[in-house]
């Protein structure tokens, strides 16, 4: 072969290369910065994962709990029943309270303390929740302002977005075994639970997840329902 063929052929296959290297770090750029700030976690896959034990929240180390068995009555259950289709129903965060309610029309059905935003505000406005996750993992913070957070196997996570917030920043609804402060602000800008009381409305809110699932996605057949925050977070 020619020297000018060689030559040619070796930048070919460099800028290729080149390529492919920058076309990579270009979508990148669309993955959650999790070790810096509050963000959606790429694993969407609700499991729950075995092999992570301990979890770190603001330089304290903490056990992460075992799974939980799904409910008996979640795993069969008619979906008309476990959830309504319609539009009925609604959750309202109230952040100066720090209490979420859940209506089906006009009635009651759950009302619980919760922890909202300390170290990031929790948005305010009306929202969908998107997706629902049996178990998923959540970090983000900051080292060097020691609020970093590695919290593997977050249970009963509810997602939630609309036009001014994205499915991307990752604010959601979900249970908390790192502290047992409810009632004050103790989160990055999501809304914590108790285990045992979002669990209930894990099961009882839109979209329905039903026959053992770990996920479900809302869809125009199953919607998600609408959660409304209002309100101003004490300070703490």
């Amino acid at each position: 072969m020619p020297k000018n063929s060689k030559a040619i052929g070796a930048l070919f296959v460099l800028l290729i290369t080149l390529s492919f290297y920058y076309a990579s770090k270009s979508l990148s750029v669309f993955r959650p910065r999790q070790a810096e700030e509050h963000g959606l976690s790429e694993d969407l896959s609700g499991l729950y994962n075995d092999v992570e034990k301990v979890a770190e929240f603001h330089g304290s180390k903490v056990a992460v709990p075992e799974e939980k068995p799904l409910l008996a009555s979640a795993q069969s259950i008619d979906p008309d029943v476990l959830g309504s289709k319609t539009d009925r129903k609604r959750i309202e965060i109230d952040l100066a309270e720090q209490k979420i309610y859940a209506y089906e029309g006009g009635k009651l059905v759950h009302s619980f303390y919760v922890s909202t935003g300390k170290w990031g505000a929790t948005p305010t406005g009306e929202f969908r929740i998107w997706t629902k996750l049996r178990y998923t993992l959540m970090t983000g913070g900051s080292e060097k302002l020691g609020t970093y957070y590695y919290l593997p196997n977050v249970p009963f996570t509810m997602y939630f977005y609309n036009g001014e917030i994205p499915k991307s920043r990752g604010y959601g609804i979900h249970g908390a075994y790192w502290h047992d402060n409810f009632g004050h602000p103790m989160s990055h800008g999501c809304v914590n639970m108790r285990t045992e009381e979002v669990e209930q409305l894990f099961h009882w809110a839109n979209p329905v997840i039903v026959d053992g699932q770990h996920t479900v996605y809302a869809d125009g057949e199953n919607m998600g329902t609408k959660v409304i925050i209002y309100g101003e977070a004490p300070n703490t």
